[in-house]
């Protein structure tokens, strides 16, 4: 798996999708070359999407993931993929993932796909929001800010983000709060034709501003504020076929926060204004007030 200062950030991002073989029904996953301190939770999803894509008999699409958090992934090492197969139908499919390093569980995760056909179909509007063409990149909304959220700055960055509020960070400096956060997001570079790499990118993704409503409902931010954040369990819900290397819209927000818990929701919505998949994330989130 290539990774290394030769490769883009989207390179190293199909790289981390492209799973080797470990047996029947198993898989090795690798790091991209920026890590967070622990394996990034929506990379481990996106790997074990691709893994349980690989086992179908035939080709089906997922209509449901939801993944449970156990324990936190070391960057140095590969990740492996057990497949367990639970269902097998013409039209149906289960499966379950254990991702394990060393022997010890890191993340369940349970994979539905179905090909229903079609039926009644609606979807809520999507939010009005300025063209993805007329905002700034999210490298130049972290200019001067590059000791405030360190971590944001050195991350891996293989999707393009396009913020259509201020980000955290800048609405922390400006005094500001707000209850909803809505980013367009699309690859860096054109997705090879494979259905499963499209859904596994969104998946990716989908781990990254969901939690964020919870600190902008307060007026808070990462770096400025005492925030403590992990991830519980991480649902996605697809409806409707994915082109992720064209705009799609992912608008997010947080009913509620309490007992240390905080509750994220969101929408992925395509170009033409159709939900194509909702997101639903826990998190422990814990806020430390400085003393003064």
């Amino acid at each position: 798996m290539p990774a290394g200062p030769d490769c883009s950030d989207f390179d190293e991002l199909l790289a981390v999708l492209d799973l080797r073989s470990a047996g029947h029904d198993a898989f090795l996953g690798g790091h991209p070359s920026k890590n967070p301190i622990r394996t990034f939770g929506g990379q481990m999803m996106a790997q074990a999407l691709v893994a349980a894509s690989r086992t179908l008999d035939r080709p089906l699409p997922p209509n449901a993931m939801s993944a449970h958090f156990i324990a936190g992934g070391d960057p140095s090492k590969d990740l492996e993929f057990t497949v367990i197969r639970l269902r097998d139908e013409r039209r149906f499919a289960n499966r379950r993932v254990d991702v394990t390093q060393d022997g010890q569980l890191l993340t369940t995760a349970f994979v539905s796909f179905l090909a229903g056909g079609q039926s009644l179909e609606h979807s809520m509007p999507a939010p009005d929001v300025p063209p993805p063409h007329d905002l700034p990149k999210i490298t130049e909304l972290l200019v001067g800010y590059e000791e405030t959220v360190p971590l944001f700055v050195a991350a891996l960055k293989p999707i393009e983000w396009r913020y259509t509020n201020d980000p955290a960070w800048v609405m922390r400096d400006k005094g500001e709060r707000l209850a909803h956060n809505r980013v367009w997001m699309k690859t860096e570079r054109p997705m090879p034709d494979d259905p499963v790499l499209h859904n596994a990118a969104l998946v990716y993704s989908s781990d990254t501003t969901v939690l964020d409503s919870i600190i902008t409902t307060h007026g808070l931010s990462w770096g400025f504020d005492r925030i403590f954040a992990v991830t519980i369990n991480h649902s996605v819900w697809f409806h409707r076929p994915i082109v992720f290397d064209d705009w799609v819209l992912y608008s997010t927000s947080s009913p509620v926060a309490s007992g240390s818990r905080g509750l994220g929701t969101g929408h992925f919505f395509d170009s033409e204004g159709n939900i194509i998949a909702t997101v639903v994330q826990e998190g422990i989130i814990k806020h430390f007030p400085a003393k003064g």
